[in-house]
């Protein structure tokens, strides 16, 4: 039903004159369980019941990308060249940019203090999110610092040889089209995400090499296989290695889904 588009969400039924509102039950029943009021209600679709979006269904979204990325981040480390100079570090649940810099192999590139300073320019051009107006207003000054400090991609590749960091990221992504279009669109919000910490390494430290890798991934396990060789080489996975990963990947990925 989900691959012939008629799984039987409000906003399909409402389509066919089954039901009136297009709005998501399950938003509507987190909603009502937490007393807020069940106004402006996102529209129930196959996409929006399989992201961290609907309130209902966050919770279990968001550990299957956890589940998700842990194995690929293990994959990784299993497959690595043995003499790759890289090294991938999995972020754990505490774990952002303030915390990272705490660490010997980061306050390596840059102190903590430039690199917040660096990066305040870059967040003062990202929009303030409406569920953040209530701190901004509170304390300004401190507010840009604040949200790049909170920033957490999922993992940072770091290869001090060649001052080389890669900022790593999964997306799923959870509607039935597939293709190199999906690709391009999750990749431009992943960069969008963490432009504020690519931005911020640049200024602070020009000497090092900074990028962004995003592994991408549809519900079903659909990869585009080219665009995930290529970043698998570029983490120094071994070449004959490359094709049982991919394949043990998207089990997972089918795994975590039908949880």
């Amino acid at each position: 039903m989900a691959v012939a588009g008629n799984m039987p969400t409000a906003s399909f039924l409402t389509k066919i004159g089954k039901i009136q509102s297009r709005g998501c039950w399950l938003c509507r029943i987190a909603r009502e369980a937490r007393g807020e009021s069940t106004d402006g209600l996102a529209d129930e679709t196959q996409s929006h019941i399989n992201s961290a979006g609907c309130e209902g269904m966050a919770t279990t979204v968001t550990a299957a990308h956890h589940s998700i990325w842990r194995h690929l981040y293990d994959s990784m480390h299993a497959t690595q060249k043995p003499k790759s100079k890289l090294n991938i570090v999995m972020l754990d649940k505490e774990s952002n940019m303030s915390t990272l810099w705490r660490r010997e192999e980061f306050l390596r590139i840059c102190s903590k203090e430039e690199l917040a300073e660096k990066a305040q320019n870059v967040e003062v051009t990202i929009p303030v999110k409406k569920s953040q107006e209530t701190r901004y207003n509170l304390d300004v000054g401190s507010f840009f610092v604040n949200c790049f400090c909170g920033r957490r991609p999922d993992g940072i590749a770091i290869n001090e040889a060649f001052k080389i960091v890669c900022i790593l990221d999964f997306k799923r992504w959870t509607h039935r089209d597939e293709g190199i279009q999906v690709l391009e669109v999750k990749d431009a919000e992943a960069n969008e995400q963490h432009k504020s910490i690519i931005g911020a390494l640049k200024a602070t430290a020009p000497e090092w090499e900074f990028e962004q890798i995003n592994f991408v991934v549809g519900n079903r396990g659909s990869v585009v296989e080219s665009d995930f060789y290529t970043k698998l080489k570029k983490l120094d996975v071994q070449e004959g290695k490359k094709d049982n990963f991919v394949a043990d990947h998207v089990t997972q990925v089918c795994k975590a889904h039908n949880r």
